[in-house]
């Protein structure tokens, strides 16, 4: 059976609650790349009526019934591209690389294109993006990108610039690779190392992307709080499951 060519463009996949106010103009930006023929919205658990404005503005939308975590997010929005791609297929193409792209981006959104060029070409397996300082200060100090990055580094010795950021670009076998997905806000420090520790390549790319910073409030000390929680989750459990395999050995 002949090799499938690589896929020329990428589905960009992108989970989102309660964004209504955004989602259209992420939905456009997004689409307006020559590089993205899908768009896929995950509504998780919106109450708000981010599923009409993600398909008035033209994207394929699932909705989850109650809201279950980005990385489930995630995960059902790679199922829908894979089971567009077995309803309209592409003979001797192989599957789309996965943009994950944040639902708040807004116009900025088509700023990610840089992530598509290096996994497009087979330079690398997963892009991240490195943003620049926003316009708005956040509200925390840092613990969990903290937490995140020496995470990474004790697991793989590599030190990324922006370990959470959300915006990644990946291989269809990459993202296989790193299934089960970890739960929650610890999906990318997962991500990264998974891939990392299976041999793949990961490349952080620069892009001048503009989403809302978390604030001060009770709400966004909260929103951190459950963040550290989960990247400790993932990163304890990957730390149990290599003293188990050293126990093994």
């Amino acid at each position: 059976m002949p090799a499938l060519r690589p896929s020329p463009t990428v589905a960009v996949v992108i989970p989102a609650k309660d964004e209504q106010e955004r989602i259209a103009a992420t939905v456009r930006a997004v689409s307006s790349l020559p590089v993205v023929d899908v768009v896929v919205v995950v509504d998780d658990g919106s109450s708000d009526l981010t599923s009409k404005a993600a398909r008035d503005a033209g994207a394929v939308v699932v909705a989850h019934r109650r809201n279950r975590g980005k990385a489930a997010a995630m995960h059902t929005g790679a199922r829908a591209v894979a089971e567009r791609e077995r309803a309209r297929p592409r003979p001797g193409v192989g599957p789309r690389p996965l943009l994950f792209v944040d639902a708040d981006l807004a116009d900025s959104a088509v700023r990610t294109a840089p992530l598509a060029g290096p996994v497009l070409a087979g330079e690398a397996d997963m892009t991240i993006a490195v943003l620049p300082r926003q316009a708005t200060a956040g509200g925390g100090r840092g613990l969990v990108v903290g937490l995140s990055r020496k995470g990474t580094v004790a697991a793989t010795g590599w030190s990324p610039e922006q370990p959470l950021s959300g915006m990644r670009c990946l291989t269809r076998a990459a993202f296989e690779a790193a299934l089960p997905l970890a739960p929650g806000w610890g999906v990318e420090t997962a991500l990264t190392i998974d891939l990392l520790r299976a041999g793949f390549r990961v490349r952080e790319v620069p892009c001048d992307l503009h989403h809302r910073v978390t604030g001060k409030d009770l709400r966004a000390q909260l929103h951190r709080a459950a963040q550290y929680r989960d990247v400790a989750r993932a990163l304890g459990r990957r730390r149990v499951q290599d003293a188990l395999r050293r126990l093994t050995r």
